[in-house]
């Protein structure tokens, strides 16, 4: 094991990389968030154009982190681009919070919700903990697959993407068989755009991952546009199929008062061996998630371990397998702390998603600013793409960013603090900005110790 000698590999193609981020997005959150939108939306049109406008919202973030990744391409990503715009301290801050907050979270959040699928087609009778131990062997599982090399694990993402967009095509496919033909029905309800958004753009998120691949790209100044907009295009049209076939089959009403649509839809289609069918396809997404997130979150504290003297071990790279081991091997053992964590709880998935919803919208408000930031900072250097219609469209993701962090806190700490016990979700996100926060003494104590050397 060597240090990294800063060599650009450029090894994945358009295709691939498109592959990558489209495991990234879909996962088990298309099979939860729907009747959550459902609930604060309408009519089945209201329903189905707010999908439309999660994939627009997604697209113009997709812009500005194009702009990003080309002009400034390396395995940090985001860290790299807030450490450009706003200077050391925010970058570690940030390379802190993805480390044991961000991307191990949601890691142990995807986990949690694979094995309660896991648990319908083998069982562990523990309760919550039963759904813990399948979660973390699928971690430990796909994180010795990681350290194996990038071309297995490029290979293996190829397979469970395939995996979750047969599934979502078969699911798309039943739904219609379903209705037969039939209208889609018009149920009237509440609504309440801003929140159903939060979950809309929830099912939409993991597309930013790509960033921290762009180093592996081939030809990144030419290719990740395409790639983000290509990657983006898909999932936003899987997405609108799927909803339209559930609203098609269960009407909006009958979606509202589900939270298992898509093992509706196949209990309907083939009765009680829907539910393993079920089980099954949500498995194979959940994975997919897991082994693409688990790729590019130990990127982010191998970048921090080359240019933050205290954590050198972890910008070391096994140069024969391409892979930052020591890296890799932290961010597993604090998803498995995680996942210890949340089998205390009455739900890990649910705790574990309020742990890194309000740190994660916090620097994405940053990153979308960062373009008005390094543009005015950096405005010399080539931008092989630029966002169109600047300043509109960063700004416009801006906003939006600032609106999804302020939605995150108020759905989140929806209750009264006197009145949450361990296992709530306005703990969880407490204690996400809690060791968040623990980062700035850290962060104080290891510049003091590389000032002293």
């Amino acid at each position: 094991m060597t240090v990294d000698s800063g060599a650009q590999r450029h090894s994945l193609s358009v295709l691939q990389a498109s592959t990558m981020l489209v495991g990234m997005v879909l996962g088990v959150f298309i099979f939860t968030a729907p009747t959550l939108a459902a609930l604060n939306t309408a009519t089945p049109i209201q329903f189905l154009g707010l999908w439309l406008a999660g994939g627009v919202a997604t697209l113009i973030g997709a812009l500005c982190y194009a702009e990003l990744a080309t002009a400034y391409p390396d395995e940090g990503g985001e860290y790299h681009y807030l450490t450009r715009a706003y200077g050391e301290g925010v970058g570690f801050l940030f390379a802190w919070g993805r480390m044991t907050v961000i991307q191990t979270g949601a890691i142990a959040a995807v986990a949690f919700a694979y094995g309660k699928y896991a648990e319908v087609i083998r069982p562990i009778p523990i309760g919550e903990a039963g759904a813990a131990i399948h979660g973390a062997i699928a971690i430990a599982v796909l994180t010795a697959v990681q350290l194996r090399g990038t071309k297995d694990t490029v290979n293996t993402q190829s397979v469970l993407t395939s995996l979750e967009v047969l599934g979502l095509v078969l699911i798309t496919v039943l739904g219609f068989m379903v209705a037969k033909g039939q209208p889609v029905a018009f149920d009237a309800g509440n609504s309440n755009i801003g929140l159903a958004m939060v979950f809309i753009l929830l099912a939409y998120g993991g597309w930013n991952e790509l960033s921290y691949i762009s180093n592996d790209i081939k030809d990144v100044k030419r290719t990740m546009a395409p790639v983000l907009i290509l990657g983006v295009l898909m999932v936003t049209v899987l997405y609108l199929l799927v909803n339209w076939a559930y609203v098609s089959a269960l009407g909006i009403g009958g979606l509202r008062k589900t939270f298992t649509p898509a093992a509706d839809l196949a209990g309907l289609a083939f009765g009680a061996a829907g539910a393993k069918i079920v089980a099954v396809i949500v498995c194979a997404m959940a994975l997919s998630t897991i082994n693409a997130s688990i790729f590019t979150g130990g990127r982010t504290s191998f970048a921090l371990g080359r240019s933050f003297g205290p954590f050198s071990m972890l910008g070391r790279r096994n140069e024969a397998r391409g892979v930052p081991t020591n890296a890799v091997l932290l961010q597993g053992v604090i998803c498995l702390v995680l996942m210890a964590l949340g089998s205390t709880t009455k739900s890990g998935f649910e705790y574990m998603v309020a742990y890194t919803a309000p740190v994660f919208w916090l620097f994405m408000i940053g990153v979308g600013a960062a373009v008005f930031v390094l543009r005015a900072k950096d405005g010399g250097r080539e931008r092989p793409f630029k966002v169109p219609l600047y300043p509109i469209i960063p700004a416009v993701w801006v906003c939006v960013t600032i609106f999804m962090f302020y939605s995150s806190l108020n759905y989140i700490f929806g209750q009264l603090w006197g009145k949450m016990t361990w296992g709530d979700t306005g703990v969880g996100a407490a204690l996400g900005l809690v060791v968040l926060a623990l980062g700035i003494p850290v962060y104080l104590m290891g510049r003091g110790k590389a000032s002293a050397a």
